[in-house]
């Protein structure tokens, strides 16, 4: 295939423009401001042309979809042959109240099921903790014991439904709650396909939902990675999530550097621990966000894919296309959702949302409209479903592959991003890897600083919010019903987790703990333990607790 390379006719043509059509336009009438920027702060400029694109080589760089490096897509039919999973995230109260919501999603047309669990489960506390106290089923559905996971899949066939789970620190307990579940339902554990966000790294730099330290969470990640290769092979034991970074406050390039360096550094664990590259990489999956500025989202995705299987080649030595296939999930940006005229938002998330699927994701969540004030109600969540399915049936969006390729702006962009994202590797690299840039703060100082020019810039009202900083409506009445959690599902909780408790083997309990105490101690894959310590009804905090005696607690330096 040809290079893109400018000729000197274009260049011609370019001037020519500039001073017989451009100058007098100006003229006329100034442009609306001195500079035009990205969410991101990047400038953007007037027009783009042959020139920005003279350094693209077609086939090196874009090829076709399907074919390394896989710019324009990792399906060759795109969205023509599938489209993507309508993957909704959902979590709330009790695991009743919860499963009641994915039956009424999976009625409704979603494809597949995500879930939310509460800030207890996330910080591996048991609903009865006194340190739950007025979380419980707050931002997410409880779950402390498998009591809770098999009433939360209730009637939901694990060996047919892909779920995603949202939890990190506690990852390995919470899988191993999964596994035993779809046991009890029958189900073969080599058919069971979903995802476990796992990705702990991000928590350090972004989320902050930690319990031990770094290397000692690390191994539990690469755990997981072990076991899935051998027992659960079509199930992905990490997406690496990019998506809580950019909450966070990160450009979209520190978004993409973070996340993939990130998901370099994992594969650099798993490496180090005798796994095999083309078992355990092909189930390594991503998760990025769809912020407002339209194409730079898009630039974002295709970049992503391209240095993903760049860098798998050159620097791993991969050859499997399924190593070199970069896969990832799409939610759209939480962070832009306001409180001041809210239903604004279901503009944000269908433009976010069309981002999304422009790029190229495999699966997508779309926010609800009241997600600002509350966890979504049954209708905020149905008309966020219903966006997805707009998109897909009646836009026409899913009808050719990488519909943007050739845009000289999108080209120019997704270059820019991928140069950007190496330089990021390399000032990581140089400090010893992922690992190493977050105990020095790194990351975390970026997006702050990140987070800090944004903020001035919407003060400054170089960057517009409607209805926030521009188009304010000072009689504004707020007429949004929400969803309100109360106290009394901390008290259901606590009486399904005396009820198992009352019921179960004190002693086969207390062995299984020490046997998972045991392998953390040696070394050792501590899943077989955990899962045998689930099946007696060890509680999460307790498993967790007997992890905490192992590997102690993380605190984080002052950044």
């Amino acid at each position: 295939m040809p290079e893109l390379k400018e000729t000197s006719s274009e260049n011609l043509q370019r001037e020519r423009w500039h001073d017989e059509t451009l100058r007098p336009a100006l003229a006329r009438q100034p442009e609306r401001k001195t500079h035009f920027q990205t969410v991101s702060l990047e400038e953007v400029n007037r027009l783009y042309d042959p020139a920005d694109v003279a350094e693209i080589d077609v086939e090196d760089d874009l090829s076709y979809p399907g074919e390394f490096p896989y710019t324009r897509g990792i399906h060759a039919t795109g969205y023509r042959g599938k489209l993507w999973t309508m993957r909704q995230f959902a979590g709330f109260g009790t695991p009743e109240e919860t499963n009641a919501r994915f039956k009424y999603l999976l009625k409704e047309g979603q494809t597949g099921l995500s879930v939310a669990y509460d800030l207890p489960a996330l910080m591996g506390y048991d609903a009865d903790s006194s340190l739950s106290e007025g979380e419980v089923g707050k931002c997410g559905v409880a779950v402390s014991s498998l009591a809770d996971m098999e009433a939360l899949f209730v009637g939901i066939p694990l060996e047919s439904v892909t779920v995603s789970q949202t939890i990190n620190a506690p990852a390995s307990v919470f899988l191993a709650m999964y596994l035993v579940v779809a046991e009890k339902q029958g189900a073969d554990w080599k058919k069971i396909s979903g995802t476990l966000q796992n990705d702990i790294l991000k928590e350090y730099i972004a989320q902050k939902e930690w319990i031990y330290p770094i290397r000692s969470a690390m191994k539990l990640v690469v755990d997981t990675f072990e076991f899935c290769a051998l027992r659960v092979p079509k199930y992905n034991p990490i997406s690496v999530s990019g998506y809580h970074i950019r909450e966070a406050g990160a450009t979209a390039l520190q978004e993409l550097a973070f996340t993939l360096r990130d998901g370099i550094e994992y594969v650099d664990w798993g490496l180090r621990a005798g796994l095999d590259l083309d078992r355990f990489v092909p189930r390594i999956s991503f998760f990025f966000n769809a912020h407002n500025d339209f194409f730079e989202e898009v630039a974002k995705y295709r970049a992503a894919r391209r240095i993903w299987a760049r860098t798998m080649r050159e620097r791993f030595g991969a050859t499997d296309e399924r190593t070199l296939k970069l896969r990832f999930h799409t939610q759209t940006a939480g962070v832009s959702l306001t409180v001041q005229q809210p239903l604004n938002n279901i503009v944000r998330v269908a433009i976010q949302a069309l981002a999304g699927v422009m790029g190229g994701t495999q699966s997508l969540h779309t926010d609800a409209y009241d997600e600002a004030l509350a966890l979504p109600t049954d209708k905020a969540a149905l008309i966020a479903l219903r966006t997805q399915q707009i998109i897909a049936e009646e836009t026409g969006v899913a009808n050719t592959v990488d519909p943007l390729g050739g845009s000289y702006f999108v080209e120019a962009l997704t270059d820019k991003m991928e140069r950007g994202a190496m330089e990021y590797f390399d000032r990581i690299d140089s400090m010893g890897g992922m690992v190493e840039a977050v105990e020095k703060g790194f990351p975390q100082r970026e997006i702050q600083e990140s987070a800090y020019q944004y903020q001035k810039a919407l003060e400054r009202g170089d960057q517009t919010i409607v209805g926030v900083n521009k188009y304010v409506m000072k009689d504004e009445v707020q007429e949004v019903p929400i969803l309100v959690i109360d106290e009394s599902v901390r008290n259901h909780q606590i009486e399904r987790i005396e009820q198992a408790r009352a019921k179960r083997d004190r002693g086969a309990v207390d062995r299984t703990l020490a046997a998972v105490k045991q392998a953390a101690q040696r070394g050792d894959n501590t899943m077989p333990a955990t899962i045998d310590a689930v099946r007696e009804y060890a509680t999460l905090g307790e498993i967790c607790s007997a992890l905490r005696d192992v590997y102690g607690v993380y605190e984080e330096p002052a950044i």
